[in-house]
């Protein structure tokens, strides 16, 4: 993954971000398990999913070595930050898992999420299923059982809205774990 700004960049519309803050600091804060928070923050960002103009030109133009990560907010508790990502055309993560919950929301183009369990042997990894999430889709997880990959396999830049249900300018990363396995498709697992 990219590292992360070590604080809120400058970016176009604080304004358009600021329902969304609110309404996220509300699901937060109602002390839920992770499965349930990321479920009740789903629903503030399908309620309050903002543009791509939430980022400048320049930076909806992402980068071309690597997706670019522009952090947009940092809950000043550290309950939560949210993160926009830049995918060019062919720009992909490696396969991981994270340390918290998390939220997404497409706000131009397509990601594409490979996702897969762990063998109970920890020998290899087993192909989950896939999901293209278009413009538009929110999705989310907490943990265990959040291992995937995500990239643009289109033509076009995709940008998305990440929120995590942590500090990221503190710890630079929401990953937990890269997983360098070999993958076995499910209906050969056994």
């Amino acid at each position: 993954m990219t590292t992360l700004v070590a604080r809120p960049e400058h970016h176009r519309s604080a304004a358009e971000l600021q329902p969304l803050v609110t309404a996220v600091r509300g699901a937060v804060g109602r002390g839920a398990t992770w499965q349930d928070t990321s479920r009740y923050v789903a629903d503030e960002l399908r309620r309050h999913l903002p543009s791509p103009g939430v980022l400048t030109a320049r930076q909806q133009e992402g980068e071309p070595d690597a997706f670019g990560s522009h952090l947009l907010h940092v809950e000043p508790d550290g309950t939560f930050s949210m993160l926009a990502i830049v995918w060019r055309p062919g720009q992909e993560t490696r396969i991981h898992d994270h340390i918290t919950w998390c939220v997404f929301g497409v706000l131009q183009g397509v990601e594409h999420e490979d996702l897969y369990t762990l063998s109970e042997d920890g020998t290899h990894l087993v192909d989950a299923g896939v999901n293209a999430n278009l413009t538009g889709e929110v999705s989310g997880f907490a943990p265990p059982g959040d291992i995937h990959r995500v990239r643009n396999v289109t033509g076009q830049t995709a940008i998305s809205l990440h929120i995590y249900g942590t500090d990221l300018a503190r710890i630079g990363s929401s990953v937990r774990r890269y997983y360098d396995l070999p993958i076995r498709s499910g209906a050969s697992a056994g």
